[in-house]
């Protein structure tokens, strides 16, 4: 019998995602039929009568039952946008593999319930920030006696590795039990005895043993992680007889967009559905793999090419550079005598240091946009690792010329925000007990930032605009030097109740002047309005006076750049979680380690402070990205975010080619993730398997950047990187071969 599915193979931007859709739309608009082949298992009958039903279903009927994936959310959107054009007034669903198994396994949280014999209560899920927080508490023990330092690595680095084996293990479809068996089998250590190796062994069976009781605890208080949703899923959920019932009458077409980023599982529930009568059609990238090394397995996915009828595209839609350069490109890599010139569309910036390359590049871009060569949405700066000073170089630089700066998800800790400093400052006022988290240089800065929304907003409302008006150019609110005199002559430091005393304690109150005179005494009243209420017991949790202040100081009905509003969600989300996470612990029985009990708010407060100012990157808010149209920007990204995005620019610049971090893609991996391939479970991973995957890592970099470039590539290299060492990386033959950029003439080029 001749297979239904379809397996679309393609380079980047090679037509896939339109084929897919296309495949899509004859389905749902025509319908399928499939011969009803007579074999003399029920599962074949099963199948045929699925068939069946299938081809008398309505457009309407056959789409909603259909089942479509995308590599991440962003990705998501696009594609939902794409179909809902191309078949409008269509429901369907789409979903990514991460999403679809926490929805299916909290949708059938009661089967699992019954077979795991858990408590009842509902299923919730932990963000990265506070699963660390937990693990590290609950693993207090083990990491008080070094088992960290035993394994060369600091205590957050050693939870984090932890809960990222369990993912791995999770996404891979391997027990957690042969988690210590396989890092045995695959660490491969030379030169060493065995002590050294009855130390690793012990080493990895308490590793073990930690996430077999993080998993447990989390399962018995209903507490779900991304690595236990993922084995409950393939462990438990798959398998189950009335789970799949349900799953063949909700889906009867699977559509599976970039498969080559999806992680071991998901071929598991791709061969259930074509063995249960679905038919699908997959998108595959041989030079993809974007997330390989962050739970992907791309070559155990591409099996799924055998059960399709295979369909390979090779005329691209686009003009890009990968078809002329990039033979000639790979090749030169492993051998550079192949490779003497490089055309005039791949360009070299050469500087010593890296602080003048930045300039001179950031020169370039703003030279090439103000001459009208290229827009500025048509320009990407790539990096494999995009440090918080190349970030703020190039935003300050381009933004001061007029030029925007979008930079692709830059996670960066929530108290880099001065707004989000501030509440947390105020929060500590709030509540008594955290004196020690207040300093006057936090006071200082929570003055400013908190008088200068309400006291803009006041000036809106009395002033005519339309009039001009002297008085609107003296500054409003409490300024930086008013500010310091308040914290140090207003701020009364205490252990247990720190506060703001009245302005007239400062004797020259006067040189404050009306502005900050009210602002700072409307601060004042507002604490002691929270304080009064807090000591009644009126306030919930943090999150209500959080709330508070945000729109009595920082909303009031003024506009908020999407920056600072996009920290407030972040913020806001956080806190929603921590405290819906510390309700659920305190139902926790007495003898559990990680255990609020009656802990009085104000230490669940500290906490959630301390987490913050300790730098801790938190989820990103929903939605991740704005909607609308792209932005007029030039685009600021690191190597997997820019490749994530899948986007397209006509003009790259590729910062730090010399650097190493080219070869591991900007280091986008997880500690022993190559150990959890389907091809290679658990087997030896030496030197020389870590060189042969850099180099074919680089090879698909290289080539899916140069599918995404129209017309020009600059290769930006510095002599020596940010800490004073010499760069020489693998790109740093490209740059030999190529165009030495003259920004001179940059402006009479065509």
């Amino acid at each position: 019998m001749v297979s239904e599915s379809i397996w679309i193979a393609g380079s980047s931007r090679g037509g896939k995602t339109t084929r897919l859709i296309e495949q899509f739309c004859t389905w749902v608009q025509m319908g399928f039929d499939r011969p009803n082949a007579t074999m003399p298992n029920s599962a074949t009958q099963g199948r045929a009568v699925s068939q069946s039903v299938v081809s008398r279903l309505t457009a309407r009927q056959r789409a909603s039952a259909a089942l479509i994936f995308a590599a991440n959310g962003d990705n998501r959107i696009e594609l939902t946008d794409r179909i809902t054009a191309a078949i409008p007034n269509i429901p369907i669903r789409t979903t990514t593999p991460l999403a679809f198994f926490e929805d299916e396994v909290i949708l059938f949280w009661p089967l699992l319930i019954q077979r795991l014999n858990l408590k009842a209560q509902f299923p919730l899920r932990l963000r990265p920030e506070t699963e660390q927080e937990l693990a590290t508490e609950l693993w207090r023990p083990e990491l008080d006696m070094g088992i960290w330092r035993q394994m060369g690595v600091n205590e957050y680095r050693l939870v984090r590795r932890a809960l990222d084996l369990l993912l791995l293990a999770g996404l891979s479809g391997t027990p957690p039990e042969d988690i210590s068996e396989i890092l045995e089998q695959g660490l491969v250590e030379e030169g060493e005895g065995e002590s050294f190796d009855s130390e690793l062994s012990s080493q990895h069976s308490t590793l073990k043993m930690m996430l077999l009781r993080w998993k447990q605890w989390c399962l018995e208080r209903g507490l779900l992680t991304y690595g236990i949703i993922a084995e409950l899923y393939w462990r438990y959920l798959l398998p189950d007889a009335t789970y799949q019932q349900h799953l063949t009458r909700r889906c009867r077409i699977v559509l599976a967009d970039d498969i080559d980023d999806y992680p071991a599982i998901a071929r598991d529930l791709f061969d259930f559905l074509l063995d249960s009568g679905a038919i699908g059609a997959f998108a595959y990238n041989p030079e993809g793999g974007v997330r390989v090394g962050l739970g992907a397995d791309s070559d155990f996915m591409a099996g799924l090419a055998s059960r399709c009828q295979v369909d390979t595209l090779r005329r691209r839609p686009v003009i890009c550079l990968e078809d002329s350069l990039g033979n000639n490109l790979v090749e030169a890599l492993n051998d550079p005598s192949l490779l003497s010139a490089l055309p005039e569309s791949v360009q070299s910036l050469q500087t010593i240091s890296r602080s003048q390359l930045l300039r001179e590049t950031a020169e370039i871009i703003s030279q090439a946009i103000n001459s009208g060569q290229v827009q500025p949405q048509d320009v990407a700066v790539i990096a494999p690792g995009l440090d918080a000073i190349a970030r703020y170089s190039f935003i300050e630089i381009l933004t001061g010329k007029g030029i925007a700066v979008e930079s692709l998800n830059d996670q960066r800790p929530l108290s880099s925000s001065p707004i989000v400093r501030a509440l947390l400052t105020l929060l500590a006022l709030v509540y008594p007990g955290l004196g020690r988290l207040v300093d006057r240089d936090a006071i200082a800065e929570m003055l400013v930032v908190l008088s200068q929304s309400s006291a803009a907003t006041d000036n809106e409302e009395s002033e005519d605009t339309s009039i001009p008006n002297p008085k609107s150019q003296i500054p409003k609110g409490i300024d930086p030097v008013r500010a310091g005199l308040l914290a140090d002559y207003c701020y009364a430091p205490d252990p247990e109740l720190p506060s703001l005393q009245p302005v007239k304690s400062f004797a020259r109150w006067d040189r404050l002047g009306y502005q900050a005179t009210i602002a700072y005494e409307e601060i004042v009243q507002w604490l002691e309005e929270q304080r009064s209420q807090q000591q009644q017991r009126l306030i919930p949790s943090g999150v209500h006076v959080l709330d508070r202040a945000i729109q009595r100081f920082l909303w009031n009905g003024s506009y908020l750049p999407f920056h600072q509003l996009s920290a407030l969600r972040e913020l806001m989300e956080t806190a929603q979680h921590y405290w819906e996470v510390d309700g659920r612990l305190r139902k926790t029985p007495i003898d559990s380690p990680v255990n609020p009990g009656d802990t009085p708010s104000h230490t669940t407060v500290g906490r959630f402070i301390q987490l913050l100012r300790r730098g801790t990157v938190t989820a990103n808010p929903f939605p991740m990205r704005s909607f609308g149209r792209t932005a007029n920007a030039v685009t600021l990204a690191n190597i997997f975010q820019y490749r994530s995005s899948r986007r397209f620019h006509r003009w790259q610049f590729w910062m730090d080619v010399g650097s190493s971090l080219w070869l591991s893609g900007g280091a986008a991996s997880l500690f022993a993730s190559q150990l959890f391939l389907q091809n290679r479970l658990g087997e030896p991973w030496t030197e020389q398997d870590e060189t042969d995957a850099g180099e074919e890592r680089l090879r698909r970099i290289v080539r899916d950047l140069l599918s995404r470039a129209g017309e020009r590539i600059y290769l930006c290299h510095s002599d020596f990187a940010v800490n004073g060492q010499e760069q020489n990386g693998p790109l740093l033959t490209l740059v030999n071969a190529s165009v030495p950029v003259n920004s001179e003439a940059l402006l009479t080029q065509t």
